[in-house]
């Protein structure tokens, strides 16, 4: 299995340079989730690439089957609404399924699909970014069933709600579409850089088109 470790920018250490706008750093790690923890049943658990990939196929795999693939560690933020957390991430690089199961030429986007319906969207270039990853293991240990175990996508340089635990599926789009808290009127980017928290503060280009 092969790993590499990717860390925090030069200076990182410093809060005030690490920070989004409207953050402060909490300690810990606070359990936030929509409905109630999945239990994990092996048997049944796979992951699936789906949608307009090349050659018009699915692939997946089986928990056992993922510990096959390139790993890396990624030392990173996780960004909530509010607060702003530290984190050493253990998993698969986005990247890597990428070159297993290629996106068609139009694919602008992904959905994240996880366990009990949840889904997130994301632009093809956050999921592209070398920090992106699916997360199995935190700080050394794998994750908890609370935290997204087994599987857990994680975009650090994103609010948290695009990072979705419990992973299912990434299903490849041609075009844009909102996923569950974007549709319940978060931002359709979150980027904390630009405090992209709601939809209300969307400019033209930042979603998919409403309907009329």
């Amino acid at each position: 299995m092969a790993s590499d470790r990717q860390g925090t920018a030069e200076g990182a250490s410093d809060a005030s340079r690490r920070v989004p706008p409207g953050q402060r750093l909490v300690n810990g790690w606070p359990v936030s989730h929509y409905g109630p923890v999945p239990r994990f049943r092996p048997e049944r658990w796979n992951l699936r690439v789906s949608g307009a990939t090349a050659d018009g196929a699915e692939r997946g795999w089986t928990f056992d089957e993922l510990t096959g693939l390139p790993h890396v560690t990624v030392v990173a933020d996780l960004h909530c609404a509010t607060g702003n957390t530290d984190h050493e991430w253990y998993g698969i690089p986005a990247t890597a399924v990428l070159d297993l199961v290629p996106p068609a030429a139009e694919v602008t986007h992904v959905m994240a699909w996880a366990e009990y319906g949840y889904s997130a969207n994301l632009r093809l270039a956050d999921f592209t970014t070398p920090r992106t990853l699916l997360a199995t293991h935190h700080n050394g240990e794998p994750l908890t069933a609370e935290h997204g175990f087994p599987l857990r996508l994680v975009v650090p340089h994103l609010y948290g709600y695009k990072s979705a635990k419990w992973l299912r599926g990434i299903e490849y789009l041609t075009e844009d579409r909102r996923g569950f808290w974007e549709e319940r009127g978060y931002h359709n980017v979150a980027d904390p850089w630009k405090e992209q928290r709601y939809s209300y503060q969307e400019r033209e280009g930042d979603g998919p088109e409403q309907a009329t």
